[in-house]
């Protein structure tokens, strides 16, 4: 089996993956926008915020490890070592871990404010079954 997204799951599935895994490190202010009428490069942004550069790459460390254990391996990560903002390409789901100032400074949310917000991101993913640990 190669690596890669294979559209073995759907982008819904993996944006409540990125989403569970954010929240079991405490991540805060998720943001899902729906670019995908406005963006030729993916389906979805999701961004969130942690508090400081550790949490962020704690954050993004369990979105990474979480979804390679679902197969889903990513095209590329960028920002790690830094723990500022780390951008993670899932192809249709790209996610932005940001150190909270960073992120009100860069403020991606007002440069794609054409892209619907979806609602609820938080509660969705809490509520389904996806991203549980399950034995294998």
């Amino acid at each position: 089996m190669g690596r890669g997204n294979r559209k073995l799951k759907s982008s819904r599935e993996k944006w409540l993956y990125c989403v569970r895994a954010a929240l079991e490190k405490k991540a805060f202010d998720m943001v899902l926008l729906d670019v995908k009428n406005i963006s030729s490069f993916t389906e979805y942004f999701l961004i969130c915020s942690g508090r400081s550069d550790r949490q962020v790459q704690a954050i993004a460390r369990s979105i990474n490890e979480d979804l390679k254990k679902k197969g889903i391996y990513s095209l590329g990560v960028e920002g790690f070592e830094e723990g500022k903002w780390i951008l993670m390409d899932y192809d249709d789901v790209v996610v932005h871990v940001f150190f909270d100032p960073v992120r009100k400074f860069y403020d991606l949310e007002g440069l794609w404010l054409d892209a619907p917000r979806v609602d609820r991101v938080e509660q969705m993913a809490r509520r389904s079954n996806l991203g549980r640990k399950a034995s294998v």
